[in-house]
């Protein structure tokens, strides 16, 4: 597998500011060619080293709860937990980790009453799944962008 450059690098970095800039723009800032950018980023996708993608603000689409759920989990079971949180579609990102909880999950839906009915139907319910926790989001600050 491929390594990240100092090219590379810049170039996400663009992309993290901006995830509409053109290659141009890019080629421009970085005293490149349009075409180095072309292939570099398509490369950067291609291994998977980014993802370019949408991402939706979830208030202004009527998604009034966010919630980060810590699960305790019978240890036999953690993948097969974390696999079944990964299929619904009220889930945005399951993790699993380590410390007090086996695995976190991040939720958004439209309301607080939303949010008790998936915890009680579908986080409830599923088979290992000892002991819940729910974090609702009270604020979000800007600023969270992953440095390379």
């Amino acid at each position: 597998m491929t390594t990240l450059d100092a090219l590379d690098t810049k170039i996400i970095r663009i992309l993290q500011g901006d995830g509409r800039a053109t290659n141009a723009n890019i080629a421009r800032s970085l005293n490149v060619s349009e075409g180095t950018v072309r292939r570099r980023l398509k490369r950067l996708v291609g291994e998977k080293f980014i993802q370019i993608l949408a991402q939706p603000d979830p208030i202004k689409m009527g998604f009034e709860a966010e919630a980060m759920i810590g699960m305790q989990v019978d240890p036999d079971k953690i993948s097969q937990v974390a696999n079944s949180l990964s299929e619904l579609h009220e889930i945005n990102w399951v993790a699993v980790t380590t410390g007090s909880y086996d695995i976190f999950a991040w939720t958004t839906l439209k309301s607080s009453e939303a949010l008790g009915i998936f915890l009680r139907t579908k986080v409830g319910v599923v088979d290992g799944v000892r002991r819940t926790e729910t974090f609702v989001k009270l604020d979000k600050m800007q600023g969270y962008e992953f440095i390379i």
